[in-house]
């Protein structure tokens, strides 16, 4: 049975040509197609050639140039084979410079059997190594490919939930127009906030590089400005002001915190301040200087909790403290506080 596999190519770049008879003879056997170089200009020359070689062996004393000052020319090279340096039994130092220029291994050179046999073993063992680079890089690239690919598919996903959510928002705001009951319109005020909290962290992964995590302070940036917009009239509606420092958090923490932060501001609307009385409601997010956490502060100048409970229907309460649960906290109130202070801490 004849084995059917491509010979090996290996330029043989050395003067001593008994030695290079020899390796072209005994390699043969094993599968090598040798081409003979007998100094560093004349194995520049062949690989300057038509031929194609799969790797190199390159002796150091040659007449002319020494392999150190052939072996750069060769690396320079747009995508060059493995080069197996050959050097003798006592220039362990010139083995050492060879590897340290980019030889891929070095073989002792003698006249013995052995030394045929140790160089196919260092020229398959480069090979090997060189088969296998080849094959991560490939790998590499595949995962990239995917990778990219994934995160196209997420941004337009993100993007139609978002569109998707915007719709219904404005369904919300029409339905609104139709309605006469006050209590019902103020219903469908807050249920559209909350979902604007949840559409406006779409809208910024689709325009974020960032598939999996949102820059919080800017998602909150954005998102209390619209709140600001649609708590009441201008001039007669609470002020909301953020003082946040740079986190990031993931999409679903993200979420989270923005309908915490949406239902505490719309609270704060209705409860903190009487209608046309002004006043400030005050969004504050900074890192925990002991513990890898962040807080997310909400606080009024109003007239407090009373009871120790925030005034509502008691969804608002339901839908934070589920959020807080998401988060694996709980939301805290500050009893010493005038107004309303609620804290919210997280891991990051």
């Amino acid at each position: 049975m004849t084995d059917s596999r491509p010979p090996i190519r290996l330029l043989y770049i050395d003067d001593d040509r008994g030695l290079s008879r020899l390796v072209q003879k005994e390699l043969g056997r094993h599968g090598y197609e040798v081409t003979l170089a007998p100094d560093g200009d004349a194995g520049l020359d062949a690989l300057n050639g038509e031929a194609v070689f799969d790797i190199i062996a390159l002796d150091h004393y040659m007449p002319g140039r020494d392999g150190l000052d052939v072996l750069p020319c060769i690396l320079d090279r747009p995508s060059p084979p493995p080069v197996v340096y050959v050097t003798g039994a006592q220039e362990g130092r010139i083995a050492v410079a060879a590897l340290r220029a980019g030889a891929a291994d070095y073989v002792i050179k003698d006249v013995s059997e052995d030394f045929t046999a140790l160089l196919r073993s260092a020229l398959e063992d480069a090979l090997l190594r060189r088969r296998l680079e080849r094959e991560n890089e490939e790998a590499q690239e595949q995962v990239r490919i995917a990778r990219d690919r994934a995160e196209a598919m997420l941004r337009e996903v993100n993007h139609r939930v978002g569109n998707s959510l915007q719709l219904v928002s404005s369904f919300m705001s029409l339905q609104q127009r139709h309605l006469s009951d006050e209590g019902a319109r103020a219903a469908l005020r807050e249920a559209q906030a909350r979902i604007e909290a949840v559409a406006h962290v779409h809208r910024r992964l689709y325009t974020s590089g960032d598939m999996e995590r949102v820059e919080l302070d800017a998602y909150l940036e954005g998102l209390v400005e619209e709140l600001g917009k649609s708590v009441g009239p201008e001039g007669a509606a609470p002020s909301i002001t953020l003082k946040a420092q740079s986190i990031w958090v993931s999409t679903d923490q993200a979420v989270s915190l923005g309908v915490v932060v949406t239902e505490l501001i719309t609270n704060a609307v209705k409860y903190a301040y009487a209608p046309g009385q002004g006043g400030e409601i005050r969004v504050i997010l900074e890192r925990d200087a002991e513990s890898r956490r962040a807080i997310l502060t909400v606080e009024d100048d109003g007239p407090g909790l009373g009871e120790g409970t925030p005034k509502g229907t008691g969804l608002g309460g339901k839908i934070i403290t589920a959020m807080a649960s998401g988060l694996r906290s709980a939301i805290e109130f500050d009893q010493a506080h005038t107004g309303v202070r609620a804290r919210l801490a997280f891991d990051l």
